[in-house]
């Protein structure tokens, strides 16, 4: 498996996410994720299945040193007094005594960016996680995030698609040394219609998603979080590692992103999104 170094971290570039993945599922794909060869398995408080991540990594066989495990704190435990808790509460749930990436869900403006990057750094400090991050931040909140921290935020998780131009967050994250870590990266089953994707799939006798987490995955900086509860596509979407993309696919698959491609907007998290 590929790695990306940013900032000290070494983070498998392609890993397996458990977004909207009920525990069941968790228990099922995550051991058969390893077995494929995954190192990266991504989760998050809000997600509600940290127990079952932790439960599949323990009886998988694969030691718990060689899974990069990251998680996220979600933003009702930001304030200082309940966000440590909420962090041993999380590595209680996944069976570790840390993480090697923890971050910041989403922006929150009800506790002041200082105490949610102080208390990150907190946890960082004692030994409950490897090293630290934002998820959802834009170039202006980044900015600020970063020169809060002590330590060096490794990466910033955003969704990232062939329909999303991140072009301006991405330079600013490689300046500053950062991974760009890509969620949605199906665009949520857009992609599969479309037919510049289709045909390109079909020139190297690959799958749609194939294709688009290899274009991800060979952009400088990048990590991409692929997701499913199906072991065939699990297996279909590690084999990405043994072909490449040429200069002029990766530019037609850049030149699909839209001044409204992006997805996932929750009212009450977003924050002022970069403009393309």
């Amino acid at each position: 498996m590929a790695t990306i170094t940013a900032n000290g971290a070494s983070i498998p570039a392609l890993g397996f996410g458990t977004f909207r993945m009920e525990a069941r599922d968790v228990l099922r794909m995550v051991p058969a994720a390893l077995r494929l060869g995954f190192r990266h398995v991504d989760t998050a408080q809000i997600y509600r299945n940290e127990a079952a991540v932790g439960e599949a990594i323990a009886g998988s066989g694969v030691k718990r040193a060689d899974v990069f495990l990251t998680t996220k704190v979600w933003i009702d435990h930001f304030a200082p007094d309940r966000f440590i808790a909420s962090v041993d509460e999380s590595l209680a749930k996944l069976r570790t005594d840390h993480v090697d990436l923890l971050l910041l869900h989403w922006p929150n403006g009800t506790v002041p960016l200082a105490e949610q990057i102080g208390a990150l750094n907190a946890a960082r400090e004692a030994g409950k996680t490897r090293h630290i991050g934002v998820s959802n931040y834009t170039i202006a909140l980044l900015a600020q995030a970063r020169a809060l921290s002590a330590a060096p935020l490794v990466t910033n998780q955003v969704e990232y698609h062939p329909y999303l131009d991140q072009s301006r967050l991405l330079s600013a994250m490689r300046e500053a040394g950062l991974a760009l870590t890509a969620y949605y990266a199906m665009a949520d089953g857009k992609v599969f219609a479309d037919p510049l994707l289709a045909e390109i799939a079909a020139r190297h006798g690959r799958s749609i998603a194939q294709i688009v987490l290899r274009w991800l995955v060979q952009q400088p900086d990048v990590v991409a979080l692929s997701k499913t509860v199906s072991e065939s596509r699990a297996q279909e979407n590690a084999a990405i590692f043994d072909f490449s993309l040429d200069a002029a696919e990766m530019a037609a698959i850049h030149a699909l992103a839209v001044p409204d491609g992006r997805v996932l907007k929750p009212e009450g998290l977003s924050p002022q999104w970069d403009a393309a």
